[in-house]
């Protein structure tokens, strides 16, 4: 896994650099400026020649001064609009301003402009590339002007993009913002922030590369890192094991208690999915009056009608017709299309209540069952609970927005409170532990945003989990596979085209990339 910093990380890490190690600032700040070139000739395959530089003063506008000279040392043609007057500036970003004003007196090559007003961004729009050094990660809260003018009238100009360090306006911790600089590259320098994976990042940060500014990964060693962001590699050695001695009921029992007469479909993606994720037995719980459209969805799955007496969902004096089952499975799956009747809530918290041995996946309707802060009367220690963020936000009784501006916070508060592991689905996913670690997604695209993607993840997490002694490596193994299925169909049909029966019936391609490359 990548471990993820902190801008106070970060931050002290610099410091430690210049202070300890005696490495002057004006090094690092020349090593990032390199950096910013070779990563962007890298990056662009098509020939371009000239490029605009918009240009902060604090050492983000230095790193962007000093990036500017190396393109002009290479035969680009530079544009460099400064928004603070040479007297603001100081240390290493003056002097890189400096050096850039004494080659400008001297070659047409370069254009260095103080900012006045928008118009002055005019000139930026006969570039091919145009680099954002305006606030750096340090930077928190909303954009006023200047900045905020100056970002919009720049996100309108059709050309390419690139972020130094992390996009302006975007927050480096919360990855939270209403606005901010809209990169298709983010050079980030030192190590990666943990704000450019988070929140609503990947609206703005385009590709990520990181930029080694001479600092050994060794001096990032002293920090006690909790935030991670999950590889293809992490995935492939979390998938469980498969003995050839196995038979159907050691290699996982799901029981899946979902469905009603709204949402049967949520029952049938969710049952399948245990199965398709290597579950050996998966048997459905569902309203009897709803049995015809149950068969007709489902042929390896076993299912049992429970008497509903004609409501077309779940009643608490169903449970005791369903304890035989419930005692015999290793993971119960609950939640998906069961609906919001009160008798339904009262049955999802009295499985709760009354499990013993077995590990619980509690999605949808069963997450409803246990909002506003109920969830503190019950033990959830050990269950995995999936919802999206307006889900989440409604079991702790806040508002969605609230939420999303510190995601990380609010899901390590709730899973060191209650031991239980939060998969919180959104772009991207995030997986919270119990000890208080969060696991970042790497794959997945806008594709998911479709009814029964998430029916489908439930199901994937209830067949792992029943193969696999760790949680949390099942969670893992089942959040990456569920978006890298999504990736692989995004690549066949686009974002638009597919489905969660796609996804569904697509898992073992999935499985085929992770051995492949691993294995």
């Amino acid at each position: 896994m990548i471990p993820l910093y902190s801008t106070k990380q970060i931050r002290e890490i610099d410091e430690y650099a210049i202070k300890e190690l005696k490495i002057p600032r004006i090094v690092l700040m020349e090593n990032a400026s390199l950096q910013i070139y070779n990563h962007t000739i890298d990056k662009i395959a098509t020939s371009f020649n000239k490029v605009g530089f918009i240009c902060g003063k604090g050492n983000n506008g230095g790193d962007g001064f000093a990036a500017a000279r190396h393109f002009y040392n290479n035969g680009f043609e530079v544009v460099v609009i400064y928004i603070a007057s040479p007297e603001e500036l100081s240390g290493d970003a003056l002097t890189n301003f400096n050096i850039l004003k004494n080659i400008a007196q001297t070659d047409s090559l370069i254009n260095l402009k103080k900012f006045n007003s928008t118009q002055d961004l005019k000139i930026l729009q006969t570039c091919d590339v145009i680099f954002d050094a305006l606030l750096g990660s340090g930077a928190k809260g909303e954009l006023t002007n200047p900045y905020s003018s100056i970002i919009k009238k720049i996100n309108e100009i059709n050309c390419y993009k690139v972020a130094i360090d992390i996009p302006t306006g975007l927050n480096s911790d919360t990855g939270y913002t209403k606005e901010a600089f809209k990169a298709n590259l983010t050079i980030t320098l030192a190590e990666f922030k943990k704000g450019l994976f988070i929140g609503n990042s990947p609206d703005f940060t385009g590709e990520i590369v990181k930029g080694e500014i001479g600092i050994s990964h060794s001096a990032f060693e002293k920090f006690e890192i909790d935030d991670y962001l999950i590889e293809p590699e992490d995935a492939f050695v979390s998938l469980p094991d498969k003995r050839k001695t196995v038979h159907k009921y050691s290699a996982g029992k799901v029981f899946t208690i979902a469905g009603s007469g709204n949402y049967p479909g949520a029952a049938a993606l969710t049952s399948q999915a245990a199965l398709k994720a290597g579950a050996g037995a998966s048997i459905l719980a569902f309203p009897v009056s709803i049995k015809n459209i149950i068969h007709s969805k489902l042929v390896e799955v076993v299912v049992q009608g429970y008497d509903d007496h004609g409501t077309e969902h779940l009643n608490l004096d169903n449970l005791k017709e369903l304890e035989e089952r419930i005692d015999w499975a290793d993971v119960i799956a609950i939640g998906p299309g069961l609906g919001r009747d009160n008798s339904t809530q009262a049955a999802v918290v009295g499985v709760i209540r009354n499990r013993t041995k077995q590990k619980i996946v509690l999605d949808a309707d069963a997450l409803f069952a246990i909002s506003k802060k109920k969830y503190k009367e019950l033990n959830l220690e050990g269950l995995v609970l999936t919802p999206h963020h307006a889900e989440f936000a409604n079991l702790l009784g806040i508002k969605t927005e609230e939420l999303q501006k510190d995601l990380l916070k609010f899901g390590k508060i709730f899973t060191k409170e209650t031991g239980a592991y939060l998969v919180l689905k959104g772009a991207p996913t995030i997986i919270f532990t119990p000890e208080g670690d969060a696991l970042i997604n790497s794959s997945g695209n806008s594709g998911l945003a479709k009814f029964g993607t998430g029916d489908v993840l439930t199901g994937v997490l209830a067949g792992l989990i029943s193969q696999h002694y760790d949680i949390e490596q099942a969670i893992i193994a089942g959040v990456y596979l569920h978006s890298l299925t999504a990736d692989i169909l995004a690549h066949d049909f686009t974002e638009y085209c597919y489905t969660a029966e796609d996804i569904l019936m697509n898992l073992h391609r999935g499985f085929q990339f992770l051995r492949k490359s691993f294995a």
